[in-house]
């Protein structure tokens, strides 16, 4: 039996009446004359449905594409792009559109914002050289250091002031006074390299927020004054604002 059936390798079933041909030229089984094709995917196939598209997806114009105007702010802007995302976020290319448009009006606004702020600096450096010599004058003893130094100095007048006032009940603020006076001078001293001018500065800085909060504390009503300060302590306050602009700002 083994040996007929190696000699004849086509089959004969009695179930299927049909002969299954073992050959290997052929490429595809053929089950009773129907040949069994391999499924396709509904995937492969380029299906959109009723997925609604954006009516003005190659307008060229970006704010006829959002449907705003064109003095339209950014919050308008940003409110017609989430509104016409929710619409058509699941079309792929009205999706792209509405966000290239937004793109590049968020890029214009940016360029505006930027060439408005070169303009004020352009129109602030015109009055100032078409302003008297003695306000130029005036303007050649201010510079705006950087940001950390006007920080660090901040934070110690402001300590030196905190100082003040806890110990307002005790003495008077004489010491801290003398402390903030002697880092104004250092300050100043480090920054125009002459301890004449910085001694100068520091005590005319002194000299003059005394004076102002001798006129200026009591203007201020004694209802919203703590009972412990005294007149010393405010104006001690106000001159430590005045050494911190002296030391910071002046040069």
């Amino acid at each position: 039996m083994a040996a007929l059936l190696l000699s004849n390798p086509s089959l004969s079933s009695p179930f299927l009446g049909q002969k299954l041909s073992m050959s290997g030229n052929s490429k595809r089984p053929t089950v009773c004359g129907l040949t069994c094709r391999s499924p396709r995917c509904a995937v492969d196939t380029p299906y959109e449905g009723n997925v609604p598209k954006f009516s003005r997806i190659n307008v060229w114009d970006p704010y006829k594409r959002l449907g705003i105007s064109h003095d339209a702010s950014e919050e308008e802007i940003w409110g017609s792009r989430n509104f016409l995302l929710d619409q058509y976020a699941m079309h792929e290319r009205s999706a792209e559109s509405i966000e290239a448009a937004f793109e590049k009006l968020l890029m214009t606004s940016f360029r505006n914002r930027k060439k408005s702020t070169i303009n004020l600096k352009s129109r602030l450096k015109k009055k100032v050289e078409e302003s008297p010599p003695w306000v130029k004058n005036l303007l050649g003893f201010v510079e705006v250091p950087a940001t950390v130094i006007i920080l660090r100095r901040l934070f110690l007048f402001a300590f030196m002031a905190g100082w003040s006032i806890m110990n307002s009940a005790e003495s008077g603020p004489a010491f801290q006074v003398a402390i903030s006076l002697a880092a104004c001078i250092y300050f100043l001293n480090d920054k125009t390299k002459s301890l004449a001018r910085a001694s100068i500065i520091g005590f005319g800085s002194l000299l003059v927020g005394w004076v102002c909060g001798s006129f200026l504390v009591p203007m201020i009503p004694s209802v919203v004054l703590h009972p412990t300060w005294t007149l010393e302590l405010l104006t001690s306050l106000v001159a430590y604002a005045f050494l911190f602009l002296g030391c910071t700002f002046l040069k």
